[in-house]
Parts: structure tokens; sequence; C-alpha cells
């Protein structure tokens, strides 16, 4: 008789997670540029412009915060197994969920509405459900079980 498939450890499920979360975050910048590919302009329909790189710089910074947080939680999550870090990690994923409802929020609020845009925002939020489940549920385990990065083979 075969053995049941064991179930990949919540450290798993939480990288590939937070690495589909990062994919679809770069795709809906990809997205956002492709009309330059067509020779369409991508200036913010909120009327301001930019003259010089230092007027966004605090834009760029926390872009690069919103990416790397994630890069951070991913290495964090394959190296650490404290319960601290755990309920610190859920927490970080509660605040990217209310964010990305914030995001998808004003991506409604924006004329034209991208509905392409909108729709992979959806599925971001959902993933970022997904992931609050999951980290949840990694702080609900036993600690020591199921420690970081163990394959289910």
């Amino acid at each position: 008789m075969l053995a049941p498939k064991e179930q990949p450890s919540f450290a798993v499920k939480i990288v590939a997670l937070w690495t589909v979360f990062l994919l679809g975050t770069l795709f809906h910048t990809q997205l956002a540029l492709m009309p330059l590919f067509h020779g369409l302009s991508v200036l913010a329909p909120h009327g301001h412009v930019a003259t010089d790189i230092g007027e966004i710089s605090a834009i760029l910074w926390l872009m690069l915060a919103f990416f790397v947080v994630p890069l951070i939680a991913i290495t964090s999550t394959c190296l650490i197994d404290s319960r601290w870090y755990r309920i610190g990690h859920f927490w970080v994923t509660v605040i990217y969920s209310v964010l990305n409802l914030a995001h998808l929020v004003v991506d409604l609020t924006i004329p034209p509405v991208a509905w392409y845009q909108v729709a992979l925002m959806a599925f971001l939020f959902l993933i970022g459900l997904l992931l609050n489940l999951v980290a949840y549920q990694w702080i609900k385990e036993s600690h020591g079980h199921g420690h970081r990065l163990q394959s289910a083979h």
C-alpha cells in the first residue's frame, strides 16, 4: 500500500507564495509599461509630471522597500524558525494584504480603469490572503515541527 503523500512544510508554502507574489508584482509593473512598446504614453493621469529623478526619489525608495521586504522574508523563512519570527512574519503579510487592497482600490479609481491591472491586483490580493492564512497556520504549528525548507520527499 502506498503511503499518503506528505504535505510540504509551512516554510515551503510561504516561500512559494512570496515568490508568486513577487512575480505578480514584477508583471504588474511590466503591464504598466507595455504601452511604451506600442508608441503610447505611460504618464500617470494624476497631473504631476516629474522633471527630475529627484522628484520621484521617495517613490523609488518605497518601491524598492516594497520589493525587498518579501525577499528578506523568503530568505529569513529559509533560515529562521523561531516563534517570534513567525509572529513578526505574519504581521508583515497582513500589512502587505492591506497595502494590496489599497492599491486595488486605487486602480479602480484611476480613469480609464485598466481592467487587466485590476484583475492582476485582485489575484495578488487573494495570494496575499492565502499567505496570511499559511503564515497564521505556521504560528499555530508546534515549534520545531516541519522545520524550514524540508521537502516532502
